[in-house]
């Protein structure tokens, strides 16, 4: 009698296959874990700056509230535009700390109301956040440049 000689799939083939395919995944759900710590940091940063920029701006409002009510007092004193410019100056500016890094600074152009029942006491030229320290940035990994590129 003759053997037939068939073209099976052997035991050790499907178990290779397995173990690449198990591997294949805990390599996927090693890295899914290490982006999602990385990008948790990242958005924990991102909350803890956001709060601090509120926080600043509420002060910065607080801040034109209360000038607001000192200018209109100073209005109610004063005698002509002169004098009510010789009291208060024409603007103002005041600055707020975010981080070490940064602060709010904050302009200010005061104004001489004609009706102080509807028109602004001031305005606000600029509100914006300033870097006071130069940044080192991370420069350490290998990024191709134009010199890399040969055409």
């Amino acid at each position: 009698m003759k053997k037939k000689r068939g073209f099976g799939v052997n035991i050790g083939t499907s178990s290779i296959m397995l173990i690449f395919v198990i591997l294949c995944l805990v390599s996927f759900a090693t890295l899914s874990i290490v982006s999602a710590h990385v990008d948790y940091g990242l958005s924990k940063k991102l909350s803890e700056r956001t709060q601090a920029y509120y926080q600043a701006s509420n002060q910065g409002n607080e801040f034109l509230a209360t000038l607001n009510s000192q200018l209109h007092e100073t209005y109610l004193k004063s005698e002509d535009r002169e004098s009510y410019y010789a009291s208060v100056g024409e603007s103002t500016s005041f600055s707020i700390e975010l981080t070490p890094q940064q602060s709010l600074e904050i302009h200010v152009d005061i104004l001489y109301p004609e009706n102080p029942d509807t028109d602004p006491f001031l305005k606000v030229s600029s509100w914006q956040i300033v870097t006071y320290d130069n940044l080192e940035l991370d420069d350490s990994l290998p990024v191709f440049t134009e010199e890399d590129f040969v055409f």
